[in-house]
């Protein structure tokens, strides 16, 4: 084997600490791990040699040997010719490092979820308005570390800090290292021996929490907004996670909607019908006059231009439909009777028949 300065390869100083050693040790073979540098081929030969540097700096005996020889002839255990380089990597770093597993790493915290019920004007026209949303935050007394205050975590025993235990076993294939995550601390490197009484050593405190919501005019049953990082904490410094509003629209008593359209049904007398006239017609913002065409028959649609629901993000409307009902008296005075018999008469009708089939039936008739 030629030699080598496993100093310089790692650069640092020949009285290096065993920590000094091994951050040297992760910020170069993160730097040329051959999965990030998968064009570069010099870099596998560098990652082979920061590998070998390290085995030997690591072993206070082998880096003993070293010291003395000035090289890493006869130490053995180093053939970095073969081998795959993921497996090199994960027994230093640990599996999690590439597979996102384990409890040491910083995990997202998680989204939550509110379900908001809002009227029919607020669905069409938008609305700002405050929730009260139950959530977990960071424990004040202990600023989430879960100790009592005037206390700190202190380093596991078992993993030193690493949340890890490694085991080593040689063979006739070379040293094999096995990871598992720490059963004292969890994974987490650390332990606490005074718990947090607010928090009971979890590190969060369930607290409601305002929200202030911009429900945007348009929406519709099931439109979920979402607002970033009003969600659950994350554990061991992670990210927040955030929060969905999902939104149901009360059904409204007079409307319904397609679209951006809504339609309505509006009822007016069988003189009205006929002879024409105005009428006023409920509308999202309130009342309006309708013209009513004389003649106009049983079930007609009238469009109110521009009185629907905005389509969302934009001034676009759509339009109210209007189903028009006649409306047939259920009693009549004799004046009124005999005013419809004149018209019946007028008109044609046979008024011997009239009684058979009845007055008002023969106007619902005449309507449609």
């Amino acid at each position: 084997m030629t030699k080598k300065d496993y100093y310089e390869i790692l650069g640092v100083k020949k009285d290096a600490a065993p920590e000094e050693i091994k951050k040297a040790y992760r910020q170069l073979a993160l730097k040329y791990h051959p999965d990030r540098n998968k064009s570069d081929g010099d870099t596998e030969k560098k990652f082979k040699e920061i590998n070998e540097a390290y085995q030997v700096l690591s072993d206070p005996e082998k880096k003993s040997r070293y010291d003395q020889f000035g090289s890493a002839e006869g130490m053995g255990g180093f053939d970095f010719q073969a081998g795959d380089f993921s497996d090199i990597f994960d027994s230093f770093f640990g599996a999690r490092t590439r597979r996102g597993e384990g409890g040491a790493r910083p995990q997202r915290g998680a989204n939550l979820r509110y379900n908001l019920e809002i009227s029919f004007e607020d669905a069409a026209f938008g609305k700002e308005t405050k929730i009260e949303v139950p959530n977990w935050e960071t424990c004040p007394a202990c600023k989430g570390s879960g100790a009592k205050p005037g206390t700190s975590p202190q380093t596991c025993p078992d993993c030193h800090g690493s949340g890890e235990i490694k085991s080593t076993q040689s063979t006739m294939f070379g040293q094999f290292v096995n990871i598992n995550t720490c059963p004292r601390c969890a994974g987490e490197g650390k332990i606490i021996k005074d718990i947090c009484i607010n928090c009971r050593g979890t590190g969060k405190v369930k607290k409601n929490r305002v929200v202030k919501v911009k429900i945007p005019a348009g929406v519709d049953t099931g439109h979920r907004l979402r607002i970033s990082g009003m969600g659950e904490p994350g554990e061991r410094g992670g990210p927040t996670g955030d929060l969905y509003i999902v939104l149901y629209v009360k059904p409204h008593k007079i409307f319904k909607r397609t679209g951006i359209d809504i339609s309505c049904t509006h009822s007016i007398s069988f003189v009205k019908a006929a002879l024409g006239g105005k009428t006023t017609v409920p509308t999202l913002e309130g009342k309006v006059s309708l013209k009513i065409p004389a003649g106009t028959q049983p079930n007609s649609i009238f469009r109110l231009k521009g009185k629907g629901i905005f389509k969302i993000g934009t001034q676009q409307r759509g339009n109210q439909h209007v189903n028009i009902i006649v409306e047939i008296p259920k009693k009549m005075n004799d004046q009124q009777r005999n005013l419809l018999l004149e018209y019946a008469k007028l008109n044609g009708e046979d008024l011997e028949k009239l009684g058979e089939e009845g007055i008002f039936a023969k106007i619902k008739n005449a309507f449609g």
